[in-house]
């Protein structure tokens, strides 16, 4: 979130991790001109000789983690563009250690979704008693003071938490002591709350995050005791907040059964490569075999159980090369690999491997339109329209540009012809580029 700076601020750094590992890290980006470390924060700094050191370095580990002696280590900008002698000798900066201290306070990074005083206390409370929240924001972002009922409790909640993210890949913990005694509280309600006293009156506030359709905590958060799954927690969050706040009616997701069997296929027409190509719409696939005893039948394995309950939901009863799918849960937990098993799992045309949130908010059942994405840039609509219309009768058709990329509408007369489209051309060659196809929830063009 900070400033490009000379000077790199690595926190998570266990007092087994020297000096000279921290140098290995960094060193292959250039010289290090300074070292700080500080060992009751489990933090450094380490000043590069130039900027242009420090940019390489986290352009670099901000897809590759950095791990010291089996130790996860996350790095940032610091606030400071240069480190004084006096700052190395005697630690007086923001990022330096404080003394233990019953209040924290704590910076939310990567803030992509709300952060409410029901989200801090589902998270911290695992650790202790929590006695007051106040939630406010500042010029380094979006802070919170949190109050234990002892010390102890809050240097655990600190040793468990800094630098862990509350969703998954956003919203990350920056935890330090606060020098502050004792938290006013002076209302209950979303930004502030007094669990010691729930008498305090409310103040009245025009919407909820709630009502503007964000997710509900209560609902969402997976941990309740330490060591409880981060992941799930995020996962959760994320994608009811992709939905709009909750699940799409029908789809409960608490499903776990992974594979599914489809049935009713064309056996003339329809392969591994087309069935990929559809449901991999509603989650990452593993594994697509079809059956040799039964040709219309097939096996799909999804990454987990969610995105399986998905497939089932939007794809049951779909129109695919003139037959009706059914899509139902198999009895087979997963697909065993073996020749006539396709195997997805580590394709580059996963759509979940990225964009995770875009992908679970564009689901949804087949349409007439598709959106092709990933285009040449001096495509024209004609050169589309021979790609596609071979699929069906073409009612209207866009092109259009997001970002500087070349991106189309297509709309086809029936929801039929936009799936034959999106089955067996998704992932093809147009002018060089390998295109991608999805289903638009517009209505027109």
């Amino acid at each position: 979130m900070a400033e490009p700076s000379k000077v790199i601020h690595i926190r998570n750094v266990g007092h087994e991790i020297a000096e000279s590992d921290l140098l290995q890290l960094l060193q292959p980006f250039g010289l290090v001109s300074k070292i700080v470390m500080l060992r009751a924060k489990n933090q450094a700094l380490l000043q590069m000789e130039d900027i242009h050191a420090s940019v390489s370095a986290l352009q670099y580990y901000s897809s590759v983690q950095p791990s010291v002696r089996g130790r996860n280590v996350y790095m940032q900008f610091s606030s400071h563009q240069e480190l004084t002698t006096d700052q190395s000798s005697h630690g007086r900066n923001s990022d330096q250690e404080s003394e233990p201290n019953r209040i924290l306070l704590v910076t939310i990074h990567h803030m992509i979704y709300p952060i409410t005083v029901e989200v801090l206390h589902q998270v911290f409370k695992a650790y202790g008693f929590v006695e007051k929240i106040v939630t406010f924001q500042k010029s380094a972002g979006f802070q919170a003071l949190i109050q234990y009922n002892s010390r102890q409790e809050a240097v655990e909640a600190f040793g468990s938490l800094h630098g862990r993210n509350i969703y998954d890949g956003c919203c990350q913990l920056d935890i330090q002591y606060s020098n502050l005694s004792e938290l006013q509280v002076h209302y209950n309600n979303d930004r502030s709350r007094d669990f010691t006293n729930p008498s305090l009156p409310t103040e009245q506030r025009p919407r909820t995050s709630q009502q503007q359709g964000y997710p509900d905590p209560a609902s969402l958060y997976a941990f309740q005791q330490p060591g409880a799954s981060y992941a799930q927690m995020g996962r959760a969050a994320m994608i009811a907040a992709a939905f709009g706040g909750t699940l799409p009616h029908g789809v409960t997701g608490t499903n776990e059964r992974c594979t599914l069997i489809v049935s009713n296929l064309n056996t003339d027409k329809i392969d591994e490569d087309k069935l990929f190509n559809l449901f991999s719409l509603y989650g990452n696939i593993v594994r697509i075999k079809i059956l040799r005893n039964k040709p219309d039948h097939a096996l799909v394995e999804m990454a987990d159980g969610l995105q399986a309950e998905l497939a089932v939901h939007y794809l049951k009863g779909a129109i695919l090369f003139g037959k009706k799918l059914e899509v139902n849960y198999s009895k087979y937990p997963n697909i065993t690999p073996a020749p006539d098993a396709h195997d997805y799992l580590n394709s580059s045309l996963n759509r979940f491997n990225s964009n995770v949130v875009k992908n679970y908010r564009h689901c949804c059942a087949p349409t007439k339109m598709i959106h092709i994405s990933a285009l040449p840039q001096e495509i024209s609509e004609e050169a589309i329209l021979n790609h596609v219309s071979e699929h069906g009768s073409v009612i209207n058709t866009k092109l259009f540009e997001v970002n500087g990329k070349r991106q189309a509408l297509v709309m086809f007369e029936t929801e039929e012809a936009a799936t034959e489209a999106l089955v067996s051309k998704h992932a093809s060659t147009l002018e060089g580029n390998t295109i991608r196809i999805s289903f638009s929830q517009m209505q027109s063009i």
